[in-house]
């Protein structure tokens, strides 16, 4: 049997909380990770549309960095299209669906990758 000390227990506690905060950043780490590793092939290692299969498509992919289009698009639109593809949300086939690659909870951190890389918000944008 295994006795808890004060210490111990403090110090458990304090694993649990630096835990807590570190979440987030780990997070916003992930879908950057993810973005540039399942991404970037269409929509650019920075966003704009521009990977190395392009070439090869008949319609050009999304420009993740231009607000003012982002921002006409909720993040329950922007879930749907990674999870369920472009076809689910009357855009390209050449979308893919990812549900099969990426939990909820990840495909929502994309979400927000996305607004960071547009600077936007649904229904908001601002002119630089």
């Amino acid at each position: 049997m295994m006795v808890m000390t004060g210490n111990s227990v403090f110090s458990g506690m304090l694993v649990i909380i630096i835990l807590m905060f570190s979440v987030p950043v780990a997070a916003g780490e992930i879908a950057e990770d993810n973005y540039k590793t399942y991404c970037w092939q269409c929509h650019g290692m920075s966003g704009i549309g521009n990977g190395i299969n392009v070439r090869d498509m008949s319609v050009q992919p999304r420009d993740h960095t231009d607000g003012k289009d982002l921002s006409t698009r909720s993040d329950d639109e922007l879930f749907m299209a990674i999870k369920e593809g472009g076809q689910a949300v009357s855009k390209s086939v050449l979308m893919p669906h990812w549900d099969g690659v990426f939990r909820d909870e990840e495909i929502r951190d994309l979400v927000r990758y996305l607004r960071k890389l547009c600077q936007c918000e649904h229904g908001k944008y601002k002119r630089d």
